[in-house]
């Protein structure tokens, strides 16, 4: 059995293998949506087809909604031919729950699927529809960069802002001009809703499109009052959100028990641009979405499948609870002990008993004390599901060495943020013993080299090259003071978020740093005595 449409009809097929059906007509929501679309989301990862796929087809399931989502693909092509139209836009969700057993159903409430490279004139017509009433995006923390790490605009950025709205080429050049098609079209309303894990995530969208909006206008390829159509708040939002459930890459154990039912063409590939797609995702089972209520041409009733929403000022305080607190910082603290240890997976790394140390001490001891409680979610019993039930799910096949990406872009405002709130309530961070460890831990990681002196490939990063020129030549069994390599990095707040000599721990980490460089074995070395302080 194949996953299509035409498959679908062989209920028994799927009764048998456990696998729970759509309980709707398909037909009539693609073409309900396809006249009146009212959800258009960018970015065709896992995180959407596990979540905000899996609500829709809720609400479509309890006949709340009739509308499906339109899916957009802005920067890698491949996910759309690969794991969409490849099967009809069908994916298998398996979540998998920390008992070891799995909930499996089709996830059918994706309408239609695009390719934005070649498709953003159908897209322009979807958004020139009076219905529409929210564009949400998963694009990742990079993906809302104007500028290169020189500082300087993006080529396609740049020549973007120059040409005007008419041909983009960059992917957020692309989502302008899918606003101005809006605007043109009698400044229809529109909730511009980011879903990434960045603080205040609507904020930067909103940078984005505010950048692209000012610099058409000023080189004359747009009027003004395009502009002041980005500003007016009635027309277009930008609201605040956060967003939590842990959706690895497709894992070949699922794959094999679903080959195992009969299922075909399960194999999963990686496209051109590194990225792992299947026709499957595999998620775990908890899941928090927050968002701000701010939808002037209205919203789904996504309130009806587990969407808590509230106001900014909360959105604010649940965000930095999980991305500062109590759950963000102890995945990168494991993501980077587990590379220097040889783990694979996080579940194995929670079976380690400094590990486990090592990331209480960093959520209840050092974090949890500047954490504001929002209210809708308690900080405390947040970290104690993070900790006693998430992070040691047997059967979710997550790596730190997919955590460990990109991890120049996430320590600022993982632990950046922590640090500026210390700062600001008076505490004294010098006092801080396990946040400076995570911090020699990772500079430890950047030299690509395991505990027992073993090379390894430090995950994707767009800052790598960077921080390695600072490392240059310094090798494991031969410590020393690399005062003069680190400090260029301890000392930038584009890092941290703040500069760690100011704040009294740059020393620190340093001294960790060195022990660490002592010989094979000084990473566990280090580790073990710093938890067990």
């Amino acid at each position: 059995m194949k996953l299509n449409a035409t498959a679908l009809k062989n209920s028994v097929f799927w009764e048998k293998a456990g696998i729970a059906l759509p309980r709707f007509d398909r037909d009539k929501m693609i073409a309900a949506t396809k006249t009146s679309p009212k959800w258009v989301h960018f970015g065709a990862g896992n995180i959407f087809r596990a979540f905000p796929a899996a609500m829709m087809q809720q609400l479509l399931e309890n006949g709340i909604e009739n509308t499906g989502i339109v899916v957009a693909e802005g920067y890698d092509g491949e996910i759309i031919d690969k794991s969409f139209t490849a099967f009809d836009n069908l994916t298998i969700l398996v979540t998998l729950k920390s008992d070891g057993t799995t909930d499996k159903q089709v996830i059918a409430s994706v309408a239609s699927s695009l390719r934005m490279d070649r498709e953003l004139e159908t897209l322009k017509k979807i958004f020139a529809s009076p219905s529409l009433q929210m564009a949400s995006f998963t694009i990742t923390e990079k993906g809302y960069s104007l500028k290169g790490r020189d500082g300087a605009l993006l080529a396609d950025v740049a020549d973007d802002l120059k040409s005007g709205p008419s041909s983009p080429k960059s992917y957020l050049g692309r989502i302008a001009c899918l606003l101005h098609e809006r605007f043109v079209r009698g400044a229809l309303p529109l909730a511009m809703v980011s879903m990434d894990n960045c603080s205040h995530n609507g904020d930067i969208l909103f940078a984005a499109m505010e950048a692209f909006a000012k610099g058409w206008v000023e080189n004359g390829v747009a009027p003004a009052d395009f502009l002041n159509y980005i500003h007016d708040k009635s027309k277009i939002s930008f609201p605040w959100s956060m967003i939590d459930k842990i959706t690895p890459r497709p894992d070949d154990s699922v794959r094999d028990m679903l080959v195992s039912f009969g299922l075909e063409e399960m194999q999963g590939t990686v496209t051109s641009k590194n990225t792992y797609v299947a026709p499957f995702v595999n998620a775990e089972e908890t899941q928090y979405l927050v968002v701000e209520d701010a939808f002037p041409n209205g919203r789904p009733a996504l309130e009806k499948a587990g969407v808590l929403f509230t106001n900014k000022e909360i959105v604010d305080r649940v965000e930095k609870m999980k991305v500062c607190t109590c759950l963000n910082p102890l995945h990168t603290s494991l993501a980077v002990f587990g590379c220097l240890l040889g783990y694979t997976r996080i579940s194995e790394e929670m079976k380690d008993a400094s590990l486990v140390k090592l990331i209480e001490g960093v959520g209840y001891s050092e974090g949890l004390p500047v954490v504001t409680d929002p209210g809708i979610i308690k900080p405390r019993d947040f970290i104690d599901q993070v900790i006693k039930v998430r992070l040691p799910n047997p059967f979710m096949p997550d790596s730190p060495q997919r955590i460990a990406m990109d991890s120049s872009l996430k320590i600022p405002i993982r632990f950046g943020e922590t640090l500026k709130a210390y700062k600001e309530s008076g505490k004294n961070c010098a006092n801080l013993k396990l946040i400076p460890l995570v911090f020699a831990g990772w500079l430890r990681y950047l030299l690509g080299i395991d505990d027992q002196g073993k090379t390894f490939e430090v995950s994707p990063d767009p800052q790598y090259e960077t921080l390695k020129s600072y490392l240059t030549g310094i090798r494991l069994g031969q410590p020393c003071s690399f005062h003069g390599k680190l400090e260029p990095i301890l000392s930038n707040s584009a890092y941290f978020g703040v500069n760690l000599y100011e704040i009294g721990i740059g020393e620190k980490v340093e001294e960790l740093f060195t022990r660490m460089l002592a010989n094979p074995g000084a990473v566990r070395k280090t580790l073990d005595s710093s938890v067990n302080i």
